[in-house]
């Protein structure tokens, strides 16, 4: 049985808006800066710099997951990949001399670490989605015409 007691709602809920906070911030930044200094500024290394904030978020809407039995799929893969993408990214950086700037960012290595920044913030959005569906779930009522018996389970 699903367990969707006040605290898995609490959970997913806290870490739902953990998850979008990094996501959202560099566009609301952005917009700000637009709107003061007739300047377009968009601060794509944000994501990776919140990173802190987007794991535990990512931990809660697991925990959240596990403990309702659903999603569980989407938001545990959205968090391994991102994870992976961010660490890998930053370790292929390091061994090319790409983070020290020995080598100049261009070619193969830069074209890499880019790509693994860019699949970063994919899985941080489909896990941030993960998170969105987990809520509707839980606070769909278990009778409603749209709730589906077995949806979310996955």
């Amino acid at each position: 049985m699903a367990d969707r007691n006040l605290i898995t709602k609490i959970l997913a809920l806290l870490g739902t808006l953990l998850v979008w906070l990094p996501i959202l911030a560099p566009l609301i930044f952005s917009i700000g800066f637009l709107a003061t200094s007739h300047g377009f500024r968009f601060d794509y290394l944000m994501l990776a710099e919140l990173f802190p904030v987007v794991l535990v978020g990512g931990l809660a809407l697991l925990w959240a997951a596990f403990r309702a039995r659903m999603r569980r799929k989407i938001i545990g893969w959205g968090l391994g990949i991102a994870v992976g993408m961010l660490v890998g990214g930053q370790l292929l950086a390091v061994l090319t001399g790409l983070a020290s700037g020995e080598a100049e960012p261009t070619g193969w290595p830069w074209a890499l670490v880019v790509a693994s920044l860019a699949a970063f913030s994919l899985s941080v959005v489909a896990l941030g989605v993960g998170g969105i569906f987990l809520l509707t779930d839980l606070f769909r009522p278990r009778n409603s015409p749209g709730h589906l018996p077995g949806r979310g389970a996955a």
